[in-house]
């Protein structure tokens, strides 16, 4: 297994892996356009982020998104683990512990001092797998609201 930084020839298995994890972690459909418009501007736009992909047999096995989050508190960014996914027949395998392996020794390279992430609420098998990574739930309480558009 190679972990690489992503490449916009691996747009489109980012993609449909997106549309697979909004399906499986919060039953989401999401619009297949928006979805790629989504992965082309984060390409686009490395000063938002970057993903971070798992790769066997020249096959995308899995993957993460790192968003920045600027903190004036400490003065630095934020990285934010999102649109985690780990292709079902690899799961359980330690694809994911290889990407988050490889994102902490980025960060700490980096001089990045904190990772988040956030979960689905009913998503529980994923918060195992986050717990089992030492991740601990935050002090935080989240909450959004949307904005309406005229």
């Amino acid at each position: 297994m190679q972990i690489r930084h992503a490449t916009t020839k691996d747009a489109s298995a980012i993609i449909e892996n997106n549309i697979l994890l909004a399906r499986e972690s919060e039953g989401e459909r999401l619009d297949p356009l928006i979805a790629k418009q989504g992965v082309q501007t984060l390409f686009s736009h490395p000063e938002k982020g970057f993903y971070l992909v798992a790769e066997e047999n020249d096959a995308l096995i899995g993957q993460l998104m790192i968003t920045f989050e600027w903190s004036d508190w400490r003065n630095n960014d934020i990285w934010w683990i999102q649109s985690v996914y780990v292709d079902e027949k690899y799961r359980e395998q330690g694809v994911f512990t290889a990407l988050f392996n490889q994102i902490r020794k980025q960060a700490k390279k980096q001089n990045i001092p904190l990772l988040r992430l956030y979960v689905h609420k009913s998503n529980t098998s994923a918060q195992q797998v986050y717990e089992k990574k030492g991740m601990v739930k935050g002090t935080y309480v989240f909450y959004e609201t949307p904005v309406e558009h005229s």
